[in-house]
């Protein structure tokens, strides 16, 4: 059990300050962005899309990248077995699920949807997507800020993942043309 340490002061500190802050009606629709059903259909849409354009391999390894998401987080649970802040009697709490499926699915959709806009747009909504999961579950008081932070953590290498699959794609060379091609070399 994660009961002592230097960063649960400031931990607990910071989840005092700012828990029911906000009304719980507005945290529990932010919250509710990290479930499972509002975020993977996200994924999956932005799957398709990129595996209908050529990009199968990318696709896949968003596919992967969620699937390993509960593979990761509820070992930790298990292992670290922390209360809650508004549920001491309870254990589990660290990492938080709902944060990683929001980074892994909506971040993840903004990498296969990348090459098909010039624009950031995609981009800046996974961030505020995963952003606005991340705060719903603090200031609600599901989650400490560190579960939220670990779980940011724990998804940047699955991300990273995605991007080196969209990256080298099916040849296994980086390419540099358009979305969905290979590079040719010049004639």
């Amino acid at each position: 059990m994660l009961v002592s340490g230097p960063l649960l002061t400031p931990d607990h500190a910071l989840s005092r300050a700012v828990v029911r802050t906000v009304p719980d009606a507005v945290t529990e629709r932010l919250s509710d962005l990290g479930n499972v059903p509002v975020a993977v259909p996200v994924l999956v849409l932005a799957m398709a899309y990129a595996a209908r354009r050529g990009r199968a391999p990318a696709a896949g390894a968003a596919g992967l990248a969620m699937a390993l998401v509960p593979a990761l987080v509820i070992p930790f649970k298990e292992w670290t077995a922390r209360p809650g802040p508004l549920e001491p009697w309870a254990a589990g709490y660290f990492p938080s699920g709902h944060t990683a499926t929001a980074a892994v699915a909506y971040l993840g959709a903004a990498l296969l949807l990348r090459p098909y806009t010039r624009r950031a747009w995609p981009t800046v909504a996974a961030l505020v997507l995963t952003g606005a999961t991340a705060v719903g579950l603090i200031l609600r008081g599901w989650h400490w800020p560190l579960d939220v932070l670990a779980s940011l953590l724990m998804c940047t290498p699955l991300l990273l993942g995605v991007a080196w699959a969209d990256r080298h794609g099916r040849s296994g060379r980086v390419r540099k043309g358009r979305p969905g091609r290979s590079a040719q070399p010049p004639k």
